[in-house]
C-alpha cells in the first residue's frame, strides 16, 4: 500500500468491494460508477467478477434482474439504504433468482441511525452494533424467497473519484449547492414569526430541511472516513453559510470525536461555498488545456466530471457526424493505463502551450516504441500534426491496445483545439479583461449597456458572436466580479433592457441547449410556485 492519500483511500475501498464480486451480477449507481471510473476502472472490476459475460448493470428501478444462472448479486450504492433505494433493491431482487446478495453502501451505519430518527444517546449505546444493516439483511433474504439464503450489508467509504493524486471529486454530492439569499424566504415559511431568519448569516443546522441535513451528514461521514485513513486530527475552517454548517457538523460528528483521540497527525480542512467564487467557475483566465477540454467537449453520459472523446478517427468508419455514436466514446480518466495517467497528470499541471507539446512528445515516443513510420516535425504543434501521429496507430491493433489511454487524450486534445468554442476563448478573455479594467471606473449600468449589443438572435449571429448560454456566463462573471456595487439611477432601466433582449433571444432559438432547457424549466416552476 502506498502512503495514505486520496488514491490509496479510494483503492482500499474498492479492494473491499472487489473481494465480494467473484461470479456476481454487479449493480452500481452513477456516483459509485464514477468513483470506479476514476479510481481503478471497470476493467479491474470485470477481472474480479470473472467469466466471459459482462455482469455490470446500472442500479435503477427498471434494471434487468438475474436469471437462474446468476445466483449472486452485489449492489454498490453511494446513498442511504432508505426510501426509494430500498424499494429499488426489493424490485430487482424479487424479479431475480438470487441466493446470495451483498449490499455495499458508502454511508456509515451511524448516519443510518440518524436517518431512522434514533436519538444520539441511544445511538451511542449501540456502538459496535449495526441494527439497521441487520434488519435489511433479513429483508434481503425475505425478498430472495428463503431465509436460509445469504445476505450481507456493509459500509465501504466510496466517497471520492480521484482525478489525480492531489485532486479528488465527490460525484455523490454534485447536487449539493450553497444556499442563496432567496432560500431564506423558503426556510422562513416553515418557521414561526418570532424565529424568522433575517439573512443567510443567521442560518444554522436547525433551520435546514431534514433532507438537506441528511445529505450533509452523509458527506461528513465520508470526510471523517478519509481523515481516519489519513490518520489526522482535522481542524476545520469555513467560508460561507453552508460551509459553516458542514464544518460544524464534522466537528460534532460522534465517530469523528472518537477518531480524533488517537489520530497522530494534524490537518486543516477549508470549506468554501462555491457561490463565493463564481468567477473561478465561469471565467476564461485559466491558461490550461484540461479546462478547455471540460468546457467544450460533450459530457460523458451519467458522469459529472468527464467528457466524451470521439474515437471514430481510429476506425475504418468515415468521420461524418452520423457515425460518431457507432463507436464507444473515449474519455479523460485513464485509471488503468499508466502512460495515459502520466500524461493526464502532466496536462493538469501545465499551461496550454506546454500541454500540447507534451501530448506531441508522448505520441512521438509511443510511435517510436512501436516502430511506426513517424515523421518528426518541430515548431508549433497543430491539430493536423497531432492527427497525423494518431493515425499511425490506426491499422496496428497491438499498438492501439498498448497506447489506448494516450490516444484518447491525444484525440481529446485535437478535438478541443479544433472546436469552434475554443476559438472564442480569447474573445471571452478579452471581454473579461476589459471588464476588470472598467470595474470601479464605470457604473454597472454602463457595463450592461456595453453588453446589450452583443445579445443577438440566432438569425443575426455569426460564429464569433455569443450564444444565449455564453451570454449567461458573461452576466454571471459581470455580477460576480462587481460584487456589491452602488445602484445608479440608470441601473433599473439597463437591467430591464438586458432581460427583455435576452428573453426575446431565448424565445427565437430553434432549440435550447440542455442547460438552458433545465434553467427555463426551473424558472417556470418558480413562477408557478410564486
Amino acid at each position: 500500500m502506498s502512503d495514505p492519500g486520496v488514491l490509496s483511500f479510494t483503492h482500499q475501498g474498492w479492494e473491499q468491494v472487489l473481494a465480494k464480486v467473484k461470479r456476481a451480477l454487479v449493480y452500481l449507481d452513477a456516483a459509485c460508477a464514477e468513483s470506479l471510473h476514476w479510481g481503478c476502472g471497470s476493467t479491474r472490476l470485470l477481472e474480479a467478477v470473472g467469466g466471459p459475460a459482462c455482469h455490470l448493470r446500472e442500479f435503477e428501478p427498471t434494471a434487468v434482474g438475474g436469471g437462474a444462472e446468476q445466483p449472486k448479486a452485489v449492489f454498490v450504492l453511494s446513498c442511504l439504504l432508505k426510501g426509494r433505494t430500498v424499494e429499488t433493491l426489493r424490485d430487482i431482487i424479487c424479479r431475480s433468482h438470487f441466493q446470495y446478495c451483498v449490499v455495499v453502501t458508502a454511508v456509515n451505519h451511524a448516519v443510518h441511525l440518524t436517518a431512522n430518527h434514533v436519538p444520539a444517546a441511544a445511538a451511542a449505546e449501540l456502538e459496535g452494533q449495526q441494527p439497521v444493516f441487520e434488519q435489511l439483511e433479513e429483508k434481503l433474504c425475505e425478498w430472495m424467497g428463503n431465509m436460509n439464503y445469504t445476505a450481507e450489508v456493509l459500509h465501504v467509504p466510496l466517497l471520492l473519484a480521484p482525478a489525480a493524486p492531489h485532486l479528488a471529486l465527490t460525484p455523490a454530492f454534485a447536487s449539493l449547492f450553497p444556499l442563496l439569499p432567496r432560500d431564506v424566504h423558503l426556510l422562513n415559511s416553515a418557521r414561526p414569526d418570532k424565529r424568522r431568519l433575517g439573512s443567510l448569516g443567521e442560518v444554522d443546522a436547525t433551520a435546514l430541511p431534514p433532507e438537506l441535513l441528511l445529505q450533509i451528514r452523509c458527506l461528513v461521514s465520508g470526510l471523517s472516513s478519509l481523515c481516519e485513513h489519513l490518520g489526522v486530527r482535522e481542524e476545520c475552517f469555513a467560508v460561507g453559510s453552508l460551509s459553516r454548517i458542514i464544518a460544524a457538523d464534522l466537528a460534532n460528528y460522534a465517530p469523528a470525536k472518537n477518531r480524533r483521540k488517537t489520530a497522530a497527525g494534524r490537518a486543516s480542512v477549508v470549506f468554501v461555498d462555491r457561490t463565493l467564487d463564481l468567477t473561478g467557475a465561469v471565467g476564461h483566465h485559466g491558461d490550461n488545456l484540461v479546462e478547455k477540454m471540460l468546457s467544450v467537449l460533450p459530457q460523458l453520459p451519467g458522469h459529472t466530471n468527464d467528457v466524451m472523446v470521439n474515437m471514430v478517427e481510429l476506425t475504418a468508419l468515415h468521420t461524418e457526424e452520423e457515425n460518431w455514436n457507432a463507436v464507444a466514446p473515449g474519455c479523460l480518466a485513464q485509471s488503468s493505463d499508466m502512460a495515459g495517467k502520466a500524461l493526464w497528470e502532466a496536462l493538469l499541471n501545465t499551461k496550454h502551450k506546454e500541454a500540447v507539446m507534451e501530448v506531441r512528445r508522448h505520441l512521438v515516443e509511443a510511435a517510436s516504441r512501436e516502430n511506426l513510420p513517424i515523421k518528426m516535425s518541430m515548431g508549433r504543434v497543430t491539430p493536423g500534426q497531432l492527427t497525423t501521429y494518431i493515425q499511425l496507430f490506426k491499422n496496428n491493433l497491438k499498438a492501439l491496445v498498448n497506447h489506448c489511454g494516450l490516444l484518447q487524450l491525444g484525440l481529446a486534445t485535437v478535438q478541443t483545439l479544433k472546436h469552434p468554442h475554443t476559438a472564442k476563448w480569447d474573445n471571452f478573455l478579452a471581454f473579461e479583461r476589459l471588464l476588470l479594467q472598467s470595474v470601479g471606473e464605470s457604473t454597472m449600468s454602463v457595463v450592461l449597456s456595453q453588453l446589450l449589443p452583443m445579445i443577438k438572435p440566432s438569425h443575426q449571429r455569426t460564429k464569433d458572436d455569443y450564444c444565449p448560454e455564453e451570454l449567461l456566463i458573461l452576466l454571471i462573471y459581470i455580477y460576480s466580479v462587481s460584487g456589491e456595487f452602488t445602484a445608479d439611477k440608470n441601473l433599473g432601466e439597463a437591467e430591464e433592457n438586458v432581460k427583455k433582449t435576452l428573453a426575446q433571444v431565448f424565445c427565437e432559438e430553434s432549440e435550447l441547449s440542455p442547460l438552458l432547457q433545465k434553467i427555463t424549466a426551473i424558472l417556470s416552476s418558480l413562477c408557478i410556485y410564486l
